[in-house]
């Protein structure tokens, strides 16, 4: 996965966050298992990911509420696809679990910034931003899938 970082105060801002990152994973696990149309159960996919559980089965609620996911419960319940991999973008992933991208977010942060409309620093970090998002559009479920075999 792509990790993007810069230290801010001692704390890490990562393009990727862990849930993101869970969540694409499993969302590739399912998309290759998924050739049966038969539904994963979260065991399955804690164990085979290594992610805890309760915090795998929060992931899931959220992607099935965004309507990535169907999930099934009872016996032989669990989770398929609701969308095709080819439409499930890595963007749109990032936004469900972390909001828009927003690289140029001025280390002022709560201050306003007199120089705001000036500043080159966040016209150039805004460039790289629009190039980072455009990146991120293009890749898919689908195109991650096929670069893994």
């Amino acid at each position: 996965m792509i990790l993007l970082w810069y230290h801010y105060n001692d704390a890490k801002m990562r393009l990727i966050t862990r849930n993101t990152d869970y969540a694409m994973k499993a969302l590739c696990f399912i998309a290759q298992n998924n050739k049966k149309k038969e539904t994963i159960p979260v065991h399955e996919l804690a164990r085979n990911l290594n992610i805890p559980k309760p915090f795998l089965r929060k992931i899931l609620q959220v992607l099935n509420k965004k309507g990535l996911l169907k999930s099934y419960k009872g016996k032989g319940g669990g989770f398929l696809l609701a969308v095709p991999p080819k439409r499930i973008f890595l963007i749109n992933v990032i936004e469900i679990f972390q909001g828009p991208v927003n690289l140029s977010g001025c280390i002022l942060r709560k201050n306003l910034c007199p120089d705001i409309r000036s500043c080159v620093l966040k016209k150039k970090i805004g460039a790289i931003e629009k190039n980072v998002v455009s990146e991120l559009e293009s890749i898919t479920l689908a195109s991650l899938l096929e670069e893994e075999r």
